[in-house]
């Protein structure tokens, strides 16, 4: 078990450079309008959203490296391109160069968001996996708030050039990522499905389990190569429940408007009356309501289920949103709307947050995993691009008062909290290929 975990927490860090990546550029983001003195919709198309078109691809493809290299090779060449692109953007002589660096980075949080969750999935039991799925979801919070306090250290340090430096410190971690993770071993179901290395995959398998569960858990993997002979693509009608399941946990996960609020957290405060400073020090509060929350998620994954905790996350979504636009409807001030995104914040952090990865993970069969997997991140990216990519234009369209922004994220939640009571099934204590039947026969 201790391999698990070891391996597990290796790979995740890649979730660590994901969250990191993602929202160093809330710091970066006034600086560099002032400097290449960008509109609104420039602005939002090559300074905020070009990584998000990035992670887009980079999910969207991120299967056929999963399928053809296999997990471990995907998750080396993933640190490679953080290295570059951090390195690429904190060097850039103008915003053109920089939106191209910052795309390259995009491409490796889209691929660790396929290939680190499938990793960690086939490499856990059913006791674990959603734990220990969590975990990378637990570092991309980590990330994220290690961003938010680096921002706010570098702050001051190089003047004009601070932003550089809150991007270019990426590069450090990325290098350590890259090195430790050519330690992990293979997923045992890639090794026996994609490479057909029996041998291999179940030396592997003896090293999570004793040997009689090893055998077990290699003949019931045998039993999908046995039954996965015809090539089939995830849109092949068995697989419509995962399908539409996968879609909408995704799409509701961005019409929440977490990306919104991570991205312009400094602006949206600044529009309530706080300073610059000042409120870049309140998105350091925000990032640590955020960890601190995962971690309830972690712990309560496996012992109430992802389905419980979609519910719990739904409500304090629909709470904490409403309070948000009541707060700058009624002008209430900042501190009734800090207290507003803290609770939205650990809303999604214990539901969202802890469950999306792990979920869209467990719900499709091992032969079309990593391609079920880059179509649920696929679109969870595609949504963070365009409501990241319309978050400048929304913003100085609703500058008097943003509150419509946050009723809407609001209703939406609604409709979340109805997909969740009527579709959403439970996985929690289940082996893949018992989550496999379960959606293959609707059950």
């Amino acid at each position: 078990m201790n391999n698990v975990r070891n391996w597990s927490l290796t790979v995740a860090v890649a979730g660590f450079l994901f969250g990191f990546d993602t929202v160093v550029i809330s710091g970066a983001n006034l600086p560099i309008k002032e400097l290449w003195h960008t509109t609104p919709l420039f602005h939002g198309i090559f300074i905020m959203s070009m990584a998000l078109w990035g992670t887009v691809l980079g999910s969207l493809l991120g299967g056929i490296p999963c399928d053809k290299w296999g997990r471990k090779k995907t998750l080396f060449w993933i640190g490679i391109l953080f290295l570059v692109s951090a390195l690429g953007s904190a060097l850039a002589p103008n915003p053109y160069v920089f939106s191209f660096f910052r795309f390259i980075g995009g491409i490796g949080v889209g691929a660790s968001s396929v290939a680190a969750p499938i990793y960690i999935s086939e490499i856990s039991t059913p006791e674990n996996r959603g734990k220990l799925g969590t975990l990378f979801q637990f570092n991309i919070v980590f990330g994220i708030l290690i961003a938010f306090f680096s921002n706010y250290l570098f702050q001051g340090f190089a003047g004009d050039n601070d932003w550089r430096w809150m991007i270019g410190i990426v590069a450090l971690p990325a290098l350590i990522y890259s090195i430790i993770v050519l330690q992990i071993p293979d997923s045992p179901r890639w090794l026996i499905l994609k490479k057909r290395d029996d041998a291999a995959g179940i030396k592997v398998l003896e090293m999570i389990y004793n040997k009689e569960e090893a055998l077990e858990n290699f003949h019931e993997i045998k039993k999908d190569l046995v039954d996965s002979t015809v090539k089939e693509t995830i849109f092949s009608n068995k697989y419509k429940l995962p399908v539409i399941l996968a879609f909408l946990l995704a799409f509701f996960n961005q019409l929440s408007g977490i990306n919104f609020i991570l991205y312009y957290a400094p602006e949206i405060l600044e529009m309530a009356g706080l300073g610059s400073k000042e409120s870049l020090m309140n998105s350091i509060l925000i990032g640590a309501t955020n960890l601190i929350f995962t971690i309830a998620g972690m712990r309560l994954i496996d012992v109430l289920g992802r389905k419980q905790l979609m519910l719990i996350g739904s409500i304090g979504y629909i709470v904490s949103l409403a309070m948000v636009a009541l707060a700058f409807y009624n002008n209430l001030g900042s501190i009734i709307l800090m207290a507003s995104i803290m609770l939205f914040i650990a809303s999604h952090a214990i539901g969202q947050g802890a469950v999306i990865w792990v979920f869209i993970s467990e719900i499709f069969p091992n032969n079309v995993r990593a391609n079920g997997q880059s179509f649920g991140t696929g679109i969870h990216w595609i949504f963070a691009a365009l409501i990241t990519l319309a978050g400048p234009v929304v913003i100085d369209l609703f500058k008097e008062n943003p509150w419509p922004i946050f009723a809407f994220f609001a209703f939406m939640m609604v409709l979340q909290l109805i997909f969740v009571l009527f579709m959403m099934p439970e996985t929690k204590g289940l082996t893949l290929e018992e989550v496999e039947h379960k959606m293959l026969k609707n059950e």
